[in-house]
């Protein structure tokens, strides 16, 4: 069994550092991570500039690119075979609710996931690493558990995306798992502005809202009761229900041009 891992906090953070630990004696286990810290760089690739890759001195391989770059550059050429399973993380932070859409450690296993590889994203919900052995210890059990069903995925072309989130507990005070739903976040805080030593302003992203759809079922709701939360993700943005709304604007807008 091949599990690649990667992240996008760097190839040095101590949530991949931990993640490898855990998962090096379950399977054949390969690092290929950023060099960098790449937070919120979701599924981006870089098509301008070349990537380069370089392996550090514990065997890890590192890019000067994306979570997304250091995948695909694994799965279409850098390790010459295909993996079991890519796992991303563990993030330094939670990617629950509306994260999911800008968080590169879910980027990191989508792009597996889109190469047809089952794939886990892993995640702390706090920032800090306390109790990282704990998430750890959890990623690990999860992995075991679904290692099995594996070859099973493969070989009817059914990969499976899984996004989960790890309390920032002792391992006693976390009571299990539980699938759950993505929960909503209010919009971010305003951003911040700052002048420049040559005084031009400066912009900087505000801090991610605080939870705004936090209900029993969701993600935010699972963890704060002390579980691991597992999501399902699935990449179809398609709002299927609303497609037949917007057919009678396609059907006129179609309509052959009256001439003048």
């Amino acid at each position: 069994m091949k599990i690649l891992i990667s992240n996008d906090d760097g190839y040095q953070a101590p949530g991949i550092v931990a993640l490898y630990e855990a998962l090096k004696d379950l399977a054949d286990v390969e690092v290929v991570a950023p060099e960098h810290n790449n937070s919120a760089k979701s599924n981006a690739l870089t098509l301008h500039s070349p990537l380069y890759v370089h392996t550090a001195s514990n065997g890890f391989r590192y890019v000067n690119g994306t979570p997304a770059d250091c995948v695909h550059i694994a799965l279409t050429g850098l390790l010459g075979y295909r993996p079991d399973l890519v796992v991303s993380g563990i993030n330094n932070g939670a990617n629950m609710g509306d994260d999911t859409i800008y968080s590169g450690t879910v980027g990191a296993a989508m792009e597996g996931y889109l190469f047809g590889i089952p794939a886990i994203a892993f995640s702390q919900t706090e920032k800090g690493w306390a109790h990282l052995d704990t998430a750890a210890q959890k990623a690990a059990e999860l992995v075991k558990q679904l290692m099995p069903s594996l070859p099973d995925a493969a070989q009817r072309g059914e990969p499976w995306l899984l996004n989960v989130n790890v309390p920032n507990r002792p391992a006693a005070d976390v009571h299990g798992f539980k699938v759950a739903r993505l929960g909503r976040r209010h919009a971010a805080e305003q951003v911040i502005t700052q002048t420049s030593p040559r005084g031009e302003t400066m912009y900087w992203i505000g801090s991610a809202g605080p939870a705004k759809d936090d209900t029993e079922g969701t993600d935010f709701h699972a963890t704060a009761q002390g579980y691991v939360s597992i999501t399902p993700l699935q990449v179809d943005l398609t709002d299927h229900q609303r497609l037949p709304y917007w057919a009678p604007l396609a059907a006129l807008l179609s309509q052959p041009k009256g001439r003048a």
